[in-house]
């Protein structure tokens, strides 16, 4: 079904306000862009009456400000009215390149930055929109998801946090650990795969692929991330591997026990493409070891496939192993910052999300299901019967 030729079936929850913060800003005006140009074109007998008031605009995006003091303490300011709004405030915390200025010295903002920047401006909001759903497409504290001896429970915090001050829905993408979404079993909480987007950006950019057991595989680097690579096998009809790390237990470095080796458990890669799945990059060692022993095992050309390129280390490495041919493509979502180096890169493919997010904030404030965008097996056989024909 063409998205613009959407037949409207419920009235709209509110009036759609869209916020994206100073970090999501670019991918914000995407999003919109995107909604814009479906509700002026999508035709209703209904659009007319008082439940649509507001339908059809120019922009949805409201301005939101979260200025700081010279002290580094900072407040949230709304720009226009959202009394009876169906309000969608995006956020990056992961985006490192926006700065401000405390006690004269210039700083780089945290993610703990920005998760308070989202409380303030959810908090300027004042309890007058009709509903408040946030898109944080990389989940705060997602890594501190569950509990090993003393330590914090970050990520279920700060979801009881959000709820509590009044968010009914959570949109994010590839969770490290769904499962915290217990920590709010009333309130809605979506973990998106980015899945038909990956095979769709790699298809376009890889005109020579024969996508059968005998010439592709999928593999997982870790344990943690079989269910995602065993969902991305399945729906591609492959075969699936694993890598599992051992781990140095009587060190600890950097705040983990550090990875002696990795061992792969599946059948034979000689000879075949590789996918490796994984939800992100952050300095690269895993996905990198993993790519090298591939690549020692013979496989023919091998590609990263991960939501969240963080890339903490820098792309000197990345660099390194392309220019040794032991990676050939690299796919990571714009759905977190990327640097201009990054997006420089000839191995690099960015695979834009705007559109997903538009079909789900356009879904949720009709109150209709989400359950087509989020199984998009039958978009991926649709794809791959077209690209099998070409």
């Amino acid at each position: 079904m063409i998205y613009e030729e959407k037949t409207i079936e419920t009235i709209p929850v509110g009036p759609l306000g869209l916020i994206p913060l100073k970090s999501c800003a670019e991918l914000g005006i995407k999003v919109n862009d995107w909604l814009v140009e479906w509700r002026n074109e999508r035709e209703s007998e209904h659009k007319s009456t008082i439940a649509f008031a507001g339908y059809q605009r120019d922009s949805y995006i409201i301005n939101a400000n979260t200025p700081r003091f010279g002290s580094g303490e900072a407040k949230g300011t709304l720009g226009a009215s959202v009394r009876g709004d169906d309000l969608y405030i995006m956020v990056d915390v992961c985006n490192y390149n926006l700065t401000y200025s405390l006690c004269g010295m210039t700083n780089h903002m945290s993610p703990d930055d920005h998760f308070q920047d989202l409380k303030r401006v959810i908090a300027a909001a004042a309890g007058k929109a009709r509903r408040i759903n946030v898109i944080m497409p990389f989940l705060y504290e997602s890594r501190q998801h569950k509990r090993s001896g003393r330590e914090s429970l970050d990520c279920a915090l700060a979801l009881q946090e959000l709820t509590n001050m009044g968010v009914e829905n959570i949109i994010t993408f590839d969770a490290h650990d769904p499962r915290v979404q217990n920590a709010i079993p009333l309130k809605g909480f979506e973990t998106v795969q980015p899945i038909y987007q990956f095979i769709k950006y790699l298809l376009k950019n890889e005109p020579e692929l024969n996508i059968n057991n005998d010439h592709m595989m999928v593999i997982s680097p870790d344990e943690g991330g079989m269910g995602r690579a065993v969902y991305f096998a399945n729906v591609l009809g492959l075969d699936m591997g694993m890598f599992y790390k051992r781990r140095d237990y009587t060190r600890i470095v950097d705040g983990r026990n550090p990875i002696v080796a990795h061992e792969f458990l599946g059948s034979s890669v000689e000879g075949k493409d590789v996918l490796i799945i994984d939800d992100m990059i952050s300095s690269g060692e895993s996905v990198l070891d993993v790519a090298k022993e591939l690549k020692r095992r013979r496989a023919r050309k091998v590609f990263i496939c991960v939501t969240f390129g963080l890339f903490t280390n820098g792309l000197g490495k990345f660099d390194e192993y392309y220019e040794n041919g032991v990676i050939d493509r690299i796919l990571t979502t714009n759905l977190v910052y990327q640097t201009s180096e990054l997006l420089s890169r000839p191995y690099y493919i960015n695979v834009d999300m705007s559109k997903y997010i538009a079909l789900i904030i356009d879904n949720l404030n009709h109150d209709d299901s989400l359950s087509e965008l989020l199984n998009p097996t039958k978009r991926i056989n649709k794809l791959l019967e077209k690209y099998r024909n070409k």
